[in-house]
């Protein structure tokens, strides 16, 4: 069903006309549901070590603003809705916008007006491509956001109330678009995942939080998943639609997911990472570690078990489309 959404206040630089966008699945979450949902693999290390591109602060959105960027990344998610096709499943486009929020944007000379435009841009050209795959049972436009630190490790932690101030106004700029909701990944510590809840649900936005861990399982922070969801859902009245994991290998968090409990419902997406090493070796290797498709391909089938809830599927780092492929292979298997 196609709806008018108003997104509670215009983003930075808005018209109201331009606030009341037209979007397709803000009002219910069609993988939320339950059907099998793909999605896409690392985009940021296979534009690097696939494609040749050089990605200063591990950015991609600034290829957003070249031609031959633009086409790359459209190339890119195309492959991915063809897996989509072949396995008659939904598909979940995230913005290529982990990094544009003000910090590292400013790394690369972005001013904030130019940040907000990059972007609306970045959700203006997942609705061309949703456009060009309308045949798929559902698209879903996700505006991604990425942790204000480094991913890996927690860094300078924000109170909540500092977090929800940070990424509030990416997340208004795609309150004002197409974005049929938003996405947090990799993050490293429950306060930074409050405040993005809470400033999804001031903007009017579905949300997913997707918290990274490390080889035993843990956030960055120390933290175990548990205690984490449990966090962000007691502070937010259970904000977040649902939970993901991402930017570790299944054998890292196995063993969290055997103890079982009522949080591991709330956990409906995986995009695991394809080589089995820890965020400290990967940060410092200087060759991608692919991993082995079809095995990571059975870990994803091995936890339908553990996550009963799991219906969306993708890749984090090393990841490609291959992995995806065998991701859907084995979960239709």
């Amino acid at each position: 069903m196609v709806c008018f959404v108003p997104t509670h206040g215009p983003g930075p630089d808005t018209t109201r006309e331009e606030s009341e966008m037209t979007t397709l699945h803000r009002d219910k979450l069609p993988h939320v549901a339950g059907p099998l949902t793909l999605t896409d693999g690392g985009l940021e290390t296979e534009l690097i070590f696939d494609h040749g591109y050089e990605l200063p602060q591990f950015a991609s959105f600034p290829l957003l603003e070249r031609p031959e960027g633009r086409a790359e990344i459209r190339r890119y998610f195309d492959r991915y809705a063809e897996i989509a096709r072949q396995r008659g499943a939904g598909l979940v486009l995230e913005s290529p916008t982990w990094r544009a929020n003000r910090d590292w944007a400013r790394l690369l000379g972005y001013d904030e007006e130019r940040l907000d435009a990059v972007n609306r841009d970045a959700i203006a050209l997942m609705e061309e491509i949703r456009a060009d795959h309308a045949d798929l049972p559902h698209v879903v436009i996700s505006g991604c956001i990425g942790p204000r630190g480094d991913g890996y490790r927690v860094g300078d932690a924000m109170t909540s109330e500092e977090a929800e101030g940070y990424h509030a106004r990416q997340i208004a700029v795609f309150a004002g678009t197409a974005a049929d909701m938003v996405a947090a990944f990799t993050m490293t510590y429950a306060e930074e995942a409050v405040g993005i809840t809470r400033a999804a649900r001031r903007a009017g936005m579905p949300v997913a939080i997707s918290f990274t861990l490390e080889t035993d399982g843990r956030l960055p922070s120390g933290q175990p998943l548990s205690e984490a969801i449990a966090q962000v859902d007691a502070a937010t009245g259970g904000g977040p639609d649902y939970y993901m994991i991402n930017c570790a290998h299944p054998t890292h968090f196995e063993d969290v997911l055997r103890a079982g409990g009522g949080w591991v419902e709330r956990i409906r997406g995986l995009r695991a990472n394809a080589s089995t090493r820890s965020h400290a070796e990967l940060d410092e290797a200087t060759e991608l570690d692919p991993g082995d498709p079809d095995d990571l391909g059975a870990r994803y089938r091995a936890l339908r078990r553990l996550l009963p809830n799991l219906s969306l599927l993708g890749g984090c780092c090393g990841t490609d489309h291959r992995h995806v492929a065998a991701i859907g292979a084995a979960w239709a298997d």
